[in-house]
């Protein structure tokens, strides 16, 4: 049963992209905001704005919010302050307060694209991608070169399982702009999630060269050498995401995968746990910190968080899977079947023969086939 106990979910995580607009004196594809804000006299708000601009760049984000906040009090008008502070609202995962200024700014301009991208992202995270379309779709009506909507449109469908459509829109926004770190990364998700390892690794790799603090090239990477059996590649990749980004709940659960195979369970159970301190809809944490208990003879617990992993994720076939053997071992047979049931179908779905075979297998064994 331990070679079953190995079949630990580790994951990629796509990329998606939020538009920001850059300094007023800097826009080139429209009238500058300056020249219709000096109109009114509010050279004050511009300060503020380009301040905040800036403090973008430098990653200072709470200066950045206060900055386009004073812009907003002087000027209640400038589109441009809301979209940046609804981007800032989303990086604290302020979702309301984001979708409150991204409709604001289109509001009062309904033409300003980034807004259109940021909140389509966002309603992506909702899990409503009708929405989600539909705003990059206008985005790019707007204005057909923002690279960034072809990024994220192409992420949308990926998730929609609509793999070709997802490859044009990568290849669209890079042929635009060559140099969009983001776009390589999820065309390299995608090439992973189509076994082509190659062309994956080399996107992942073009990624990081573009963009040495893409923290989430790092952790697609490192899950990319995990899966082909390269631990310590992968451990490093996996530091690295989070040296940049600290809460990327995601990092640590696949390093805590990796430190479980390594046979260090303390360091397994503690980055399970601050995966789902930063995220406590998690489905796969829950499922791998399930599993290690399992492994710990701690069956209270490991049901607890398999039942946890499967009322966040009811596709998680995994789960399902080890929630049965569990219910197996504890002479609860009835369960057993129907969880092993289900996680077969589930597999077989998914398009993963070899969890089907494995659980078929064990169906047999139990004369439920």
């Amino acid at each position: 049963m331990k070679s079953f106990a190995l079949l630990t979910t580790v994951s990629l995580i796509s990329l998606s992209t939020l538009a920001t607009v850059r300094p007023v004196m800097a826009l080139e594809s429209r009238q500058p905001a300056e020249t219709r804000i000096a109109q009114g006299n509010n050279q004050d708000a511009i300060g503020h704005y380009n301040r905040g601009v800036g403090y973008i760049q430098q990653e200072k984000y709470d200066l950045a919010l206060a900055e386009f906040t004073k812009a907003i009090n002087i000027n209640p008008r400038y589109a441009e302050a809301y979209l940046n502070r609804g981007f800032l609202y989303e990086q604290q995962e302020k979702p309301d307060l984001a979708l409150s200024d991204y409709n604001q700014a289109l509001n009062i301009n309904p033409r300003l694209a980034e807004a259109y991208n940021n909140r389509g992202f966002l309603y992506a995270e909702q899990g409503k991608p009708d929405l989600a379309l539909s705003d990059f779709n206008q985005a790019l009506n707007i204005n057909p070169r923002l690279v960034l909507a072809y990024s994220n449109r192409g992420l949308l469908y990926r998730q929609q399982e609509k793999p070709d459509l997802a490859l044009a829109e990568f290849n669209k926004a890079l042929n635009i702009n060559p140099r969009l770190a983001e776009a390589y990364s999820n065309r390299g998700l995608l090439y992973a999630e189509q076994g082509k390892p190659d062309l994956a690794l080399s996107d992942f790799n073009q990624a990081i060269n573009i963009n040495p603090r893409n923290a989430t090239a790092y952790y697609n990477r490192g899950s990319l050498y995990g899966e082909q059996g390269k631990p310590d590649l992968a451990l490093s990749d996996f530091n690295q995401a989070l040296n940049i980004n600290p809460r990327l709940a995601e990092a640590y659960n696949n390093r805590g995968f990796l430190y479980d195979k390594q046979g260090k369970p303390d360091l397994a159970l503690s980055d399970y746990n601050q995966a789902l301190n930063i995220n406590p809809r998690n489905a796969n944490a829950y499922y791998n910190r399930g599993t290690l208990y399992y492994e710990q003879g701690k069956a209270d617990l490991a049901l607890s968080d398999y039942n946890k992993a499967i009322e966040i994720n009811p596709r998680l076939a995994l789960a399902y899977g080890f929630r049965g053997l569990l219910y197996y071992f504890r002479l609860e047979r009835e369960k057993a079947i129907r969880d092993l049931r289900q996680a077969a179908e589930l597999s077989r779905q998914q398009g993963n023969a070899a969890l089907y075979e494995k659980i078929m297998e064990f169906l047999r064994l139990l004369g439920a086939v």
